[in-house]
């Protein structure tokens, strides 16, 4: 994700510096022009306004307050723009450190995946103060459609751990009716032509439909490579599940989701799209 947003920027006439763990990950936005950094502190030292993507809460807390992190050497006044996908209480956390150190600190997750990464139509869901949420949608417009404020630090997670969760519920349910259907005899196009026309209509079956064949240029019709990988998808749901317990709000659909994509993970579909819960349960007896 992180990659693609890098080269918008790079079009967009932004100088990038950039790193990553992985040497490889970076060669692209270097081939285009951006200079790489040796540690995220480097990072800081070089840029007043950074934004960082990343796997799961201890890797954001590593990059911004461990050794040659972020908060090392972060400038007065640097945007600090996070768009990993953590519980809310982590970026509360790494949000107080930066204010200790001048620098403004936003949670600001992402939807539409890779495709929309590439294509800068990313959704963001900003946490954050208001004026350097202003400074922030401003960067942010370069890589992405929507730039949405949801409020204090921690509500951008919120927005988007909901969001997954819905998500991944809709998922499952497209899976099972398609798999229930063409099982009945009824070829897949024409089911998926008439959920997207009738009241089953969503966004896992119109514009990312599970199963090979029904649309082109999706995970499905390529061996269910690439996208959002089911691993995260379980992270999320367990992110999403950790919150339901803090707030004791029930979600019994998303408690569910988080079971079946656990089980995913333990059968070897951890590395493949989220979207491949079809093709397992078409494959299951």
């Amino acid at each position: 994700m992180g990659g693609p947003m890098a080269l918008n920027l790079l079009k967009s006439d932004h100088k990038v510096v950039a790193y990553d763990v992985m040497d490889a990950a970076t060669k692209a936005i270097a081939d285009a022009g951006a200079e790489i950094a040796s540690t995220p502190s480097a990072v800081a030292q070089k840029a007043s306004q950074i934004i960082t993507m990343l796997p799961n809460s201890s890797h954001v807390e590593e990059v911004y307050m461990g050794k040659n992190g972020i908060l090392e050497s972060v400038q007065d006044g640097s945007i600090l723009i996070d768009s990993s996908t953590i519980h809310p209480a982590s970026s509360k956390k790494v949000a107080e450190a930066a204010a200790a150190k001048s620098a403004f600190y936003m949670d600001a997750p992402v939807s539409g995946g890779v495709g929309a990464a590439k294509a800068a139509t990313l959704t963001f869901m900003v946490g954050g103060e208001k004026e350097p949420f202003e400074k922030a949608e401003k960067l942010l417009a370069h890589v992405g459609k929507n730039v949405v404020h949801c409020g204090a630090v921690g509500n951008g997670q919120a927005a988007k751990i909901c969001n997954n969760m819905l998500l991944a519920i809709s998922m499952i349910g497209v899976s099972e009716a398609m798999n229930l259907g063409m099982r009945l005899g009824l070829d897949s196009k024409v089911l998926a032509g008439i959920v997207n026309t009738s009241s089953g209509r969503c966004w896992s079956s119109d514009t990312y439909n599970p199963v090979p064949g029904v649309l082109e240029g999706v995970p499905s019709s390529n061996n269910y490579q690439g996208g959002f990988g089911t691993a995260l998808m379980y992270k999320d749901l367990g992110l999403a599940q950790l919150a339901a317990s803090d707030m004791n709000a029930q979600t019994p659909l998303g408690a569910s989701a988080h079971q079946i994509y656990r089980m995913l993970c333990e059968k070897g579909y951890g590395s493949k799209d989220f979207s491949a819960i079809y093709k397992y349960l078409s494959e299951s007896e």
